[in-house]
Formats: C-alpha cells, structure tokens, sequence
C-alpha cells in the first residue's frame, strides 16, 4: 500500500509524519456509544471495528483547552527535549521516529522538531497503528523494514495508563527485528524507562479528538474494509477543519523551546543516569482499585488524565475518582463529567500515582459485580 501524507490526508504538513493507514474517510463507521459499549462488552464487537461520534465540545471546553495549553506548554516543551534526547542517545542521529497513531502522532511531530531545533536533524516520522488484544499493523511493520534499519526505529505514544499498550508492544515485536522499547512524554504508570516525567499532568492533545491530531481519527481493524495486505484504517474528518487546533497546540509548544533548551541541558546527564527501571506500580494500583470498585475487568479501568478524559469523551463512563490533591489539571475532567452525569470520589492523595482515574460502565459486561 502507499502512505499517506496531508494536505490529502490529515491537516498535518506532509513532512511532519507519513501515514502508515488505509483512508477511510468514506465509510461509515461511526456508531452510537451506548450501542457500541454494548456490543463491545458483551464480545460482539472489537472496539476497534467501528469508531465512536466524534465529541464536539461548547465554548467552556474550548476556553479550557487553550488555558490549559498556555499553562503547559513549557512544561510540554521540557518534557519533548528530555525524552528526545533519551531516545537519540539510544538509537544515534539517524533515529526513525513511530508513533502509535492517534495520541502518539502530535508527541513524535515535537520531538522530530526538538530533534532539529537542537541537533539540526531531519528525523524521518511515521504513523501506524496498535490495537489492544490485536496487536500491531504487521503490513506497516514489513513497510518500514524494507525501507528503514529496524535497530534505528524507536516507538513512540503520548502517555501511559496502566500499560496495557507497552505490553501489547513487547508482546507484538516479540522475536521480531524490531525492539519494543516505548518513548513518551509521561510516565504515569511506570511502565517505560524512556519517558519526559512520571508526573501524571495534563497534555492538552488528550482533551479533544481528532481536532487536536491532525484531523485522523482513532485507527480502525475491521476485517471487512482491512484486508490481509492493507494498512490498518483510519479518517480524515476534513468537515472539521474551522475547528482544527492541531497546528496551534504544535506551534505553542515548539515556540517555548528556546526557554527550556539550558534547563534540558542540565538535567538530561542526571536523567540518563537515574533508575528508569519499570516497576510497573500503576498496574498494581489499577488492580487494587477495580478490586475496590467490584469489578475483574481492567480493560473498564482507564488511569490517569489521558485515559480518563477518553473515557469521558468517546464511551459510557460510569464513574471517576479524583485525588484531593489534583488541582486544576482535572477541571476539564470535572466540567465533562458534570456535562455527561457522571459521578466523581475524591480520594487520598496517595490513593494511586495518578491524579485521577476514570471507569466504564460495567452494566454492559460480565467483569462487574452487580
């Protein structure tokens, strides 16, 4: 299959990132949410296979984001030149940037531009696709094999939750030429030594949709539009365009490089020589709250900011827990899940390593204790 590349596909320049997808921009795939959870919890379904309603936020949310973008978006550049730098000491000048489409795709379009911003390097970035219980685009894989050095390619994703896609990785590349290292901007669960911060903040592109990555939507597998030689799939929502903040949220962060370029200076040799074993704590911690919680399914555990502003924004959210210490980081959490109902606990500020933790709806499956 041939890549991708906007303006044809996805509002990002064309050198920004080289789509490993198949477009589907024409089909039909988004379904209702209850009805998709349903079928998605009773095993009909893969999520995966269709695509949920795009959320569309009112004015409150969008004044939200842009605050929240000018609160960290040096905290967001710190973090982009940290982990760059952990990644070019690990795979050298000529490194291939991956990010796991959708959420990795803003996080290795920064860190390509950090990479020139410091280095003067021209990173050369693709986007492909992992589904959780279904593993990665194996015809993107063979792609980049037959075009790059598999020992030069490092993954990339914005965030880590509990970790259950740095397992899906390990599990997927295993006795493959690829190494199933990770690189993220944070590590809240503790899951990857190649990481900005362990520190569960808020990363604005994890408050909107596909407004905030390029206009793509999350990556799709279904065996019906997918075939044995295609990429996985995804669309380009170009209908979405005056609302398009993706190149802003880029800009902001990049034009704060210079302000954090010392201080990367200064604390990457102390980084690199620090402990950045996994011991993988927000998966325990994940386990002892769905226990608490009456449920044995953790795929309807969803950590940390990220995870459960997703879970806000694309299934049926049941219930999220807050620590008391967690500040404004949440408040977009606290005005989505008083839009949608939602219940919110506070809980002891050293519940779990996260500031908050958002639930899906047991109703629908067989993990919940009713």
């Amino acid at each position: 299959m041939k890549p991708l590349h906007g303006p044809e596909f996805g509002s990002y320049p064309a050198e920004d990132v080289t789509w490993l997808l198949k477009d589907l921009s024409d089909v039909e795939l988004e379904a209702p949410t209850e009805e998709r959870e349903a079928a998605i919890q009773a095993g009909r379904a893969h999520y995966a296979e269709s695509l949920p309603v795009e959320y569309q936020p009112g004015p409150e949310y969008r004044r939200l984001f842009h605050a929240a973008l000018d609160a960290s978006a040096e905290r967001i550049a710190y973090a982009t030149g940290l982990v760059t730098e952990l990644v070019l000491a690990e795979r050298g000048p000529d490194a291939v940037l991956v990010s796991l489409a959708r959420a990795g795709t803003p996080v290795g379009i920064l860190m390509r531009r950090w990479a020139r911003f410091a280095h003067g390097l021209d990173l050369p970035h693709y986007a492909i696709s992992i589904v959780r219980a279904r593993g990665i685009d194996g015809t993107a894989l063979r792609y980049l094999a037959g075009r790059h050095d598999p020992s030069r390619v490092m993954f990339v994703d914005g965030w880590t939750g509990k970790g259950a896609i740095t397992r899906e990785l390990t599990d997927a590349l295993r006795g493959g030429p690829f190494r199933p290292d990770l690189a993220v901007l944070a590590d809240p669960g503790r899951c990857t030594p190649l990481h900005g911060t362990r520190d569960d903040f808020l990363i604005p592109s994890a408050c909107l949709n596909s407004t905030v990555s390029g206009l793509v939507s999350r990556t799709v597998l279904n065996a019906d539009l997918i075939g044995p030689g295609d990429f996985h799939g995804a669309k380009f929502y170009a209908d979405l365009a005056a609302d398009d903040v993706s190149a802003l949220f880029l800009d902001a962060v990049r034009a704060r490089f210079d302000d954090v370029a010392e201080r990367v200076a200064k604390d990457l040799p102390a980084l690199r020589a620090a402990d950045r074993t996994p011991d993988w704590s927000g998966w325990d911690a994940v386990r002892r709250w769905a226990r608490a919680q009456g449920t044995d399914d953790l795929n309807l555990v969803k950590p940390g900011i990220g995870e459960t502003t997703r879970v806000l924004l694309r299934r049926v959210p049941w219930k999220v827990l807050i620590r008391a210490d967690a500040g404004p980081e949440v408040t977009h959490i606290r005005l989505l899940a008083r839009e949608r109902g939602v219940p919110i606990e506070e809980v002891a500020p050293d519940a779990f390593p996260y500031a908050c933790m958002g639930f899906i709806h047991p109703k629908f499956g067989k993990g919940a204790v009713q």
